[in-house]
């Protein structure tokens, strides 16, 4: 059982980071306006809307991209090995894992964009007078998140933390001089 959770793990690590940083950025982006006071305030009806429009997006590329790589990668193989048909791994139990594990890493990355944008939205329908407050709880999400890949991934947690938090800032500066919402 533990093998099989620090296996899942290692091939989650993509989708989960992607499908966070999506849902954060998403949540700047379109509700940046609202977000500093030059629109409507966040409602929890907004949250929720750019959550599902977050997993939307994130379902749709996450799901074309591990699954034409994962295809290619049979692909390749099967050119490799010399076998007869094209794409002949592609159409065997190998190529239905494949299937299996883009489904499984389209669910995560969904999962984790729809909570990255709703969440911080929800907080600031839940405080309507401080709703410049999303951009700093998303922001910092995005820190933390930076300085936890800089940990993992043995480099700079301050320096993951720095990019990904200018990251997004320069995104909510985006989303209010596009005035989306």
């Amino acid at each position: 059982m533990r093998r099989r959770l620090r296996s899942l793990a290692a091939t989650s690590t993509m989708p989960l980071v992607l499908g966070l940083v999506d849902g954060l950025l998403n949540a700047l982006t379109l509700a940046a306006a609202s977000l500093v006071g030059s629109a409507a305030p966040v409602t929890a009806s907004l949250a929720l809307r750019v959550g599902l429009v977050a997993l939307t997006t994130a379902a749709f590329a996450v799901f074309v991209a591990d699954y034409a790589d994962r295809r290619s990668y049979l692909m390749r193989a099967s050119r490799q090995l010399n076998l007869t048909r094209r794409g002949q791994l592609a159409t065997t139990r190998l190529g239905h894992l494949a299937m299996a594990r883009s489904l499984l890493a389209t669910v995560i990355a969904c999962t984790a964009s729809f909570a990255g944008a709703a969440l911080p939205l929800l907080a600031g329908a839940a405080l309507p007078g401080l709703s410049w407050m999303v951009v700093v709880l998303a922001v910092a999400a995005l820190a933390v998140l930076g300085a936890a890949l800089g940990h993992l991934f043995a480099g700079s947690p301050l320096r993951w933390a720095a990019t990904l938090g200018c990251g997004g800032v320069v995104v909510t500066w985006i989303g209010v001089w596009l005035h989306i919402t």
